[in-house]
C-alpha cells in the first residue's frame, strides 16, 4: 500500500513538474542566435551576436513581447559550414526556436538557411550579403543588410570620383562573397569609365602573399589604387604585407574589411584604407548614438564594426514582427509578419520587404581608417 501511494505521489510530482516546465516554456519566445564566434569570421560575428543579445536584453528589461520574455538560444558555428547546418537543425528540432538569426558571410548563411527553409522557420540574416541570397535559400529567408552589389557599387563610385581611375584587384577565390563583391565592383567601376589594369587571386587563409605582390610590382600597369576583395581574417595580413614590400597606393575594400583586425595586424602601416560598409558610428543620429552608448556600457568597448549594429537591428526587427503575431509558435505567421515590415528605421538604415524581395534597399557608408579607427567620409 505504501509503495502504491508513493508511486502515485511520484507520478503527481512528475506531472506537476512537466506542467510547470510547459508553463515556463510558454512564458518565453525562443530565438536562435547562430554566429561564428570562433574561427576566421569571429571578428565580425562576435560583435554581431553581442548587438543581437543586447537588444534582446533591452526588450526583456522593458517587459518582453506581449508579456513573454525572449530566450536567446546561442551556438557557435565555428566558421564551419557543417557545424552551422547541424546547429541550425538542433535549434529548431531540439530547442524549438521559432526564428533563427545570424551570420555575416553567405557561405555559412546558405548552409544554415537550407535547414531553416526545409523546416519552414524564418531565417533572419544579420550580415551576409550575396545579392540573391534569399532567392537561393527560399521564402523564409530575410536579409537585414544590403547586398554585395550595393556595397561594391558604392566603393566603385567613391574610388572613381575621389581616388583614381586605374585599379588593380586582389580577389579571394574561396568565398562566394568575395567573388561576387569583386564582380560587382568591376562592373560598376568600368561602367563609370574606370580601368582594371590587372588582377590576381588568392585563397582564404593563405599565409604569404609575396608572389602576388611581386607580380603586381612587376606588372607596371599604372594602378592608382588597389581593391582587395577579402574576408576579415585576411584583411590585416594583406595590408601589412603589401606595405612591407613598399606598396603605398590607397587600398579600397568592402565590408569584409570592416574589422579591428586591419589596424591590429597592420598597425601604423594601415593607412590610406577606405571601405564601403553598413553604417558609421560617428553618425550623430539619436538612435545611432543611443546604440553606441548602450553597447559600450554593456560590453566595455565601443561597437567594433557595423556588424554589431546589424545584429542589433536583426533582433529589433524580429521582435517588432513578433508583436503582431497572435501565436508566437506559428512560424508561418511570423514569416508573414516579418515580410510585412515597411519603413523600419534601424541603426543601419531603413528596411522594407515585399513578397518579391526580402533584401532591403539601403545606402552604404564610406569610411577611412585614420589612426586605427574607421572614420565616416560620405554615403553613396
Amino acid at each position: 500500500m505504501k509503495k502504491a501511494v508513493l508511486s502515485v505521489m511520484m507520478t503527481a510530482a512528475l506531472l506537476a513538474s512537466g506542467m510547470t516546465a510547459m508553463a515556463e516554456g510558454n512564458d518565453t519566445i525562443k530565438i536562435g542566435a547562430l554566429f561564428n564566434l570562433t574561427g576566421g569570421q569571429a571578428s565580425i560575428d562576435t560583435p554581431s551576436y553581442q548587438g543581437f543579445k543586447l537588444r534582446a536584453d533591452e526588450i526583456n528589461a522593458a517587459g518582453g513581447i506581449n508579456g513573454r520574455m525572449i530566450e536567446v538560444v546561442s551556438y557557435d558555428g565555428k566558421t564551419d559550414q557543417a557545424t552551422c547546418a547541424n546547429n541550425a537543425k538542433k535549434m529548431i528540432d531540439v530547442d524549438n526556436c521559432v526564428v533563427v538569426s545570424g551570420f555575416s558571410d553567405s557561405n555559412y548563411a546558405l548552409a544554415a538557411g537550407a535547414i531553416a527553409q526545409e523546416k519552414q522557420v524564418p531565417f533572419v540574416i544579420t550580415g551576409a550579403t550575396l545579392p540573391d541570397l534569399c532567392e537561393q535559400i527560399g521564402d523564409y529567408a530575410f536579409m537585414v543588410p544590403f547586398g554585395d552589389d550595393t556595397c561594391a557599387y558604392a566603393a566603385a563610385e567613391y574610388a572613381y570620383a575621389e581616388i583614381g581611375t586605374k585599379c588593380y584587384m586582389m580577389i579571394d577565390q574561396s568565398m562566394e562573397f568575395t567573388k561576387t563583391l569583386a564582380e560587382c565592383f568591376e562592373e560598376r567601376f568600368t561602367e563609370l569609365g574606370g580601368e582594371i589594369v590587372g588582377s590576381d587571386n588568392y585563397m582564404n587563409g593563405d599565409p604569404d602573399f609575396s608572389a602576388q605582390i611581386d607580380r603586381f610590382q612587376n606588372a607596371d600597369g599604372g594602378a592608382e589604387f588597389l581593391f582587395f576583395s577579402s574576408v576579415p581574417n585576411d584583411a590585416g595580413p594583406l595590408v601589412l604585407q603589401f606595405r612591407d614590400k613598399g606598396v603605398e597606393l590607397p587600398i579600397v575594400s568592402g565590408d569584409g574589411f570592416d574589422t579591428p583586425l586591419v589596424a591590429e595586424v597592420a598597425g601604423d602601416k594601415a593607412h590610406d584604407v577606405f571601405i564601403s560598409t553598413h553604417c558609421s558610428f560617428t553618425n550623430e543620429a539619436e538612435n545611432v548614438q543611443n546604440f553606441v552608448k548602450a553597447y559600450t556600457e554593456a560590453y566595455g568597448t565601443a561597437p567594433e564594426n557595423a556588424f554589431a549594429a546589424l545584429g542589433y537591428d536583426a533582433m529589433d526587427l524580429i521582435c517588432k514582427a513578433l508583436e503582431n503575431v497572435e501565436d508566437p509558435t506559428d512560424t508561418a505567421a511570423i514569416k508573414d509578419a516579418i515580410e510585412a515590415t515597411s519603413g523600419y528605421q534601424g541603426i543601419t538604415g531603413t528596411i522594407s520587404y515585399t513578397a518579391e524581395s526580402h533584401k532591403p534597399d539601403k545606402t552604404a557608408s564610406i569610411l577611412e581608417l585614420v589612426d586605427g579607427e574607421f572614420q565616416f567620409i560620405t554615403e553613396e
